[in-house]
């Protein structure tokens, strides 16, 4: 029992964080507060509450949101796969200038106030480049594999909700560093990077689509 908590409690950050990426993030997450290491942390910070919330909402009622709506979860794989292959084919066609990156240098003023900063939060860097729509569908597919069995759905949210919590501990860890990492990397190893975690994005949206697709049919998936 104890080996298949551990699993599960694994399987959350494993399924969520190739998708999430947040390294594609840390640009946009480093030029949104320049310098200023202050600034940096509790963006960080605020960025991953969002981002808990997010996860777990989705994971504790996105099933029943979806039941109330008459959607089912094959659907939502195929369309939450859809969008995950668009955004890993549009990140590795992009060119540098990224149109969110753009937006960023366009509406940032000399001098945020942390205020500012705080309430830059949500968009773009919570929503839609780290929790996005196929984060949000593989959150909804992980609350969906929950038994229903009262004590066995108790201890399997708790245990997911730990693996957003780790999940999220990630997502702060890479944003709150994002400046040393992108000087580490420099401009090579961070185009690098980003084309190469587009390229699994995309392997990873085309293998939820299937999975959607063979649930309909009736198909075993592998």
């Amino acid at each position: 029992m104890v080996v298949d908590l551990l699993h599960s409690l694994a399987l959350v950050p494993l399924t969520l964080l190739p998708i999430m990426n947040p390294l594609s993030a840390a640009p946009v997450f480093s030029m949104t507060v320049g310098n200023d290491t202050t600034a940096a942390r509790q963006l960080a910070r605020q960025v991953a509450i969002n981002c808990w919330f997010v996860l777990v909402g989705s994971m504790l009622v996105g099933t029943y949101v979806l039941s109330l709506f008459g959607i089912s979860l094959p659907i939502v794989r195929i369309g939450g796969g859809l969008l995950v292959a668009a955004s890993g084919w549009r990140m590795l066609d992009r060119n540098d200038d990224d149109e969110v990156q753009a937006a960023v240098k366009r509406s940032q003023p000399s001098g945020w106030s942390h205020a500012e900063v705080m309430r830059r939060s949500f968009f773009p860097i919570t929503f839609p480049l780290t929790t996005g729509p196929g984060a949000i569908a593989a959150a909804i597919a992980i609350g969906a594999g929950l038994p229903r069995q009262l004590e066995l759905y108790l201890s399997g949210a708790f245990v997911a909700v730990l693996g957003a919590t780790v999940t999220v501990g990630v997502v702060y860890l890479v944003h709150r560093h994002s400046a040393t990492l992108m000087r580490r990397l420099g401009e090579v190893g961070t185009l690098v990077m980003t084309r190469l975690m587009a390229f699994i994005l995309l392997c990873i949206g085309i293998e939820i689509i299937w999975t959607g697709w063979a649930e309909l049919n009736g198909i075993p998936p592998h």
